[in-house]
């Protein structure tokens, strides 16, 4: 089968291109994608030849992974099933995680269409929701893509991957209502976990450094941009700090925390750390602090990132800050990779 699929051929080379795609098997299904949603952290590392596989850094003497489907998620309308495919079927709209490729790197990936995807990477979007889809208008601003039907629309649910993440790492920690926690990080994730912890009943204090990404907050949320202010200073005044989600990669950021933690608080550390995660056990046995380690997904936290966006809590939408033509994959990543700060949800329409 033939197909079409963003591919990084080398580092910082990205281009559109046609691909070959497996023969769908008898649990697969074949999705015609609507939205493909980037995940800036994740495929920058690969982009960059930081990493080989999900949680594997590369290490010199390492094949360089090129070429290589990027991505992990999208949504569309599936289009066949297999024989022995159950509760899905041509003509649903469904959100699909890593789908089937060949002559890669890794046979897998996420920006790829048609998508043949096995069954048990795919989830049926709520009755309702929409394809179409997302208002034009200018590249930075929160636009938020008319509902259908009276649901959300698809492309709320394009990056469900990269939301359950923020999911995973808010639910994490055993707050409390009324609980302090820091997020470390204005991007996505760090966005999404402090939605899942104010859902939760904790005061949510987030740091960044940019202004631009914290003005996209639940405005709940106490933001802190680092750039011109003191962590320090602001924890202080706070009170003492029950949960810590670092949601970039910094133990740094973390250890600047842990004297504002509180005995027998909680560390959830997410961002790729690479070869320098080193953690200093000791540090965390003089207060019992546990040390949480988020990574990958799983159907029922899937299943409940699907339910919180449906049911407004998760908001994907209002993040999105940036649309392309999948077409125009490589202009998306040159954005990215120059006008980062400017970069939230970031999202390839394939509908043309």
């Amino acid at each position: 089968m033939k197909g079409k699929a963003v591919v990084f051929t080398d580092r910082l080379q990205v281009k559109y291109q046609d691909v070959d795609i497996p023969d769908p098997g008898e649990h697969d299904v074949v999705v015609e994608v609507e939205y493909s949603w980037i995940s800036i952290g994740t495929e920058s590392s690969y982009l960059r030849g930081e990493r080989i596989s999900g949680e594997t850094a590369y290490q010199t003497g390492d094949p360089w992974p090129f070429p290589i489907a990027a991505g992990y998620q999208k949504v569309g309308v599936i289009t066949a099933a297999g024989r022995n495919v159950r509760d899905l079927q041509a003509g649903d709209q469904v959100f699909a995680a890593t789908s089937r490729i060949s002559g890669m790197f890794n046979l897998t990936g996420g920006h790829i269409n048609p998508a043949v995807t096995h069954e048990s990477q795919v989830w049926k979007l709520p009755a309702g929701s929409g394809g179409a889809g997302l208002a034009q208008g200018a590249p930075y601003s929160a636009r938020v893509p008319a509902a259908v039907g009276g649901g959300r629309s698809a492309a709320a649910f394009a990056g469900m991957v990269l939301t359950q993440v923020g999911y995973n790492c808010g639910s994490r920690a055993p707050v409390k209502h009324g609980d302090r926690a820091v997020v470390i990080g204005d991007g996505l994730v760090g966005h999404w976990s402090a939605q899942t912890l104010t859902h939760r009943g904790a005061q949510v204090i987030m740091l960044g450094r940019h202004a631009s990404r914290l003005a996209y907050a639940d405005p709940r949320v106490q933001c802190v941009d680092l750039s011109n202010a003191d962590v320090g200073n602001i924890l202080s005044a706070s009170g003492p700090v029950s949960a810590v989600i670092d949601t970039v990669g910094s133990m740094q950021a973390v250890e600047q925390i842990m004297p504002f933690m509180e005995r027998d608080s909680h560390i959830v550390s997410a961002g790729f750390l690479g070869t320098a995660g080193i953690v200093d056990i000791q540090k965390l046995r003089l207060k019992e602090m546990t040390l949480h380690t988020p990574s990958g997904w799983t159907k029922a936290r899937m299943d409940e990132t699907l339910k919180g966006i449906d049911e407004g809590w998760l908001k994907t939408e209002p993040l999105i800050t940036h649309r392309f033509p999948a077409e125009r994959a490589g202009e998306a990543w040159e954005t990215i990779l120059h006008e980062k700060q400017a970069c939230l949800g970031v999202i390839l329409d394939w509908r043309n």
